[in-house]
């Protein structure tokens, strides 16, 4: 598994700045005939070689122009969960000057960090599947046009790991890191309705180191520690969804000190509380999810969450303007 994780870092960094004459026969050695790529809202599923360039990556390259990868976390591994393959996941930015339109968001004309977190499986060393998240909502913050009327969190650029090892790690355990992350997720689902806590979360025993940092996509931001946490987004959110029910995973692996999971969708729910300055209906819901973790001495203490809220958005009747390029 290392050296197609390996291969398809290299791959997928040259994909994007090579040159578009090219981008076909790039495509043909590193993707099978019939990949299949499911995107964020708005962009939606493609398959075949032609509709990703079509339908991704030249969009994407008009507006960012001179685009490249700058990649925080690249890891792979075996899926845990019965969907089975090998994959790799990553979270990436997608830099360059931004100059056109993408989906509706204007350009600025300035430096652009269009986050992505990205799950890809392989069938023989190939790319068969992709799921992506581009965060839309931080590239229209960033361009100057808030896509919400208030963020819970600290806004700000996706840092990499505090150890700086996150890129086709080389140490650890991936099996000991998926473990803790499971046990934490398992215990995760139950909550105290009137502090938000959930047993075996912090202190003795608990799944989560002490000086946990938590960086969330647009609208939720970053926060530090688990009271930041449970005031900077759980709280506003089990708010709003008390009923969620998480952990419908498609993809679940481990590598180093890193693991990853995500659910496509993950969540399901119904909108009980006001969120993000959009009034509760009732309706059902549900949500894309990734998240990806660094743990260290059995504990997470790193915690990077993608979340498509372009679709979770859209479910809850917001318009938000990335409506086609």
């Amino acid at each position: 598994m290392t050296q197609d994780r390996d291969t398809t870092y290299t791959f997928l960094n040259h994909m994007i700045r090579c040159d578009a004459g090219d981008l076909l026969g790039v495509l043909k050695q590193h993707l099978t005939p019939d990949c299949v790529f499911h995107l964020s809202h708005p962009l939606g599923t493609l398959v075949g070689m032609q509709a990703v360039i079509d339908g991704f990556l030249m969009p994407l390259r008009r507006a960012l122009a001179h685009a490249y990868r700058r990649d925080e976390l690249f890891i792979g591994g075996q899926n845990r969960r019965s969907y089975g393959g090998d994959w790799v996941a990553s979270i990436t930015h997608y830099v360059g000057n931004f100059v056109a339109p993408f989906f509706g968001v204007q350009p600025s004309n300035h430096l652009a960090f269009l986050r992505a977190g990205e799950f890809y499986r392989l069938d023989q060393g190939k790319i068969a599947e992709a799921r992506i998240i581009l965060d839309l909502p931080d590239l229209m913050r960033q361009a100057g046009q808030m896509p919400f009327p208030f963020s819970y969190g600290l806004e700000t650029l996706f840092p990499g790991p505090a150890t700086h090892d996150g890129v086709l790690p080389q140490t650890g355990q991936g099996r000991d890191s998926l473990d803790v992350v499971e046990g934490m997720l398992g215990a995760l689902h139950s909550f105290d309705p009137k502090t938000f806590s959930s047993a075996k979360q912090t202190g003795q025993g608990g799944f989560w180191h002490e000086d946990m940092m938590w960086y969330g996509p647009a609208g939720i931001g970053s926060n530090f520690r688990w009271e930041g946490f449970v005031k900077d987004h759980r709280e506003s959110f089990l708010r709003a969804f008390p009923d969620r029910k998480g952990g419908n995973h498609y993809c679940r692996i481990g590598d180093g000190n890193y693991a990853a999971v995500s659910g496509w969708p993950s969540m399901t729910m119904t909108f009980q509380g006001d969120y993000l300055g959009v009034k509760a209906d009732g309706r059902p819901l549900t949500l894309r999810v990734m998240d990806f973790y660094r743990c260290t001495d059995g504990k997470i203490i790193e915690n990077w969450v993608m979340l498509d809220y372009m679709d979770l958005m859209a479910q809850m009747g917001k318009s938000i303007p990335a409506q086609g390029l």
